[in-house]
Order: structure tokens, then C-alpha cells, then sequence
């Protein structure tokens, strides 16, 4: 059984509400959170590519890549559950993990179920909840997420507001 079904959520789902590039956040996280993303990336057999700026480089540890310079170029992990649909995840603070999705990837009921799998998967390494929010948003005010708890994504919103 799905954790969510498209036609509860489609909303959440439309990009035009949404904005294209929703936000997802792990809130209170460390240095060894993104350790622990970056370990679940290297040895779940997704796709995945780590850039610091135009470069293509080997993902160093988390570590290295949170006591970068400010100057730094810019990185970017991004990484493919699955073919064709691309999360990108911004390691530019250790108290936050954040990631973009890209709405026009995750369309029906199958794009539902790959983003709940991933944040599950997020979300169990962890031990902590993962939560989506709009594009922009801040975190506070998520719209569904991987509760801990529930051990599966749930509503966090109402879809029909």
C-alpha cells in the first residue's frame, strides 16, 4: 500500500501551486547526518554526482565539504533514485540538510511513491523527520514528510488549502 496516493495529493504535487523546485528539510541535523545521507548516496546504488561549481569531483566527507571557505564555489550533490528524476541536495550548513525536488519528475501516482520512498529512505537513516515544503519556503510550514513515528510519509497539510 502507498504511503500517499496521487489523488489526495496532487496538489502538492502541481508545480504551479508548488513552485517547480519544492524544498525538503531535515531540521536539527549534524555534521553526521549529512555523513550518514552521504554514506546512504554512495551505498544505495542510486545515480549520483557531486560538483563544486562547474567540477565534477568525488564526494569527499561531510566534513570537509561543511568547513569549506565562504568564497568556496559553489556544491552540489545531486543524485538520482531512480532514472530521470533528479534530487539536488545543498550542503550549505551542518544544521540543515535540504534537498530541491523537481515537481515535473514526479508526476502520478508513480512519482508519489519514488518521492515517499526516498524521503523513508532519508528518513530512516536518520531517525528524523524529513518534511516538503514550497519552493522558498522556510520549513516551517511543511505540506507532507517522512514521520518517525508513523515510520512513512505523511500528510502535513491539508492538499484541498
Amino acid at each position: 500500500m502507498p504511503d500517499l496516493l496521487w489523488n489526495d495529493v496532487k496538489n502538492f504535487f502541481d508545480p504551479y501551486l508548488m513552485g517547480g523546485l519544492p524544498d525538503v528539510w531535515v531540521l536539527g541535523a549534524s555534521v553526521e547526518d549529512w555523513q550518514a545521507v552521504f554514506d546512504l548516496v554512495r551505498s544505495s546504488g542510486w545515480e549520483w554526482e557531486y560538483r563544486e561549481g562547474d567540477l565534477v569531483c568525488a564526494l569527499p566527507s561531510a566534513a570537509e565539504v561543511l568547513s569549506r571557505p565562504a568564497d568556496a564555489e559553489t556544491v552540489h550533490l545531486c543524485v538520482w533514485p531512480v532514472p530521470g528524476v533528479r534530487m539536488i541536495f545543498r550542503p550549505w550548513s551542518d544544521s540543515v540538510i535540504d534537498f530541491d525536488v523537481n515537481l515535473y519528475e514526479l508526476q502520478e501516482q508513480v512519482g508519489v511513491d519514488i518521492l515517499c520512498g526516498f524521503l523513508s529512505a532519508i528518513g530512516r537513516r536518520l531517525g528524523k523527520p524529513v518534511s516538503m515544503t514550497n519552493e522558498g519556503g522556510d520549513g516551517m510550514h511543511p505540506v507532507l514528510g517522512f514521520d518517525v513515528a508513523a515510520d512513512r510519509v505523511v500528510l502535513l497539510a491539508d492538499p484541498e488549502l
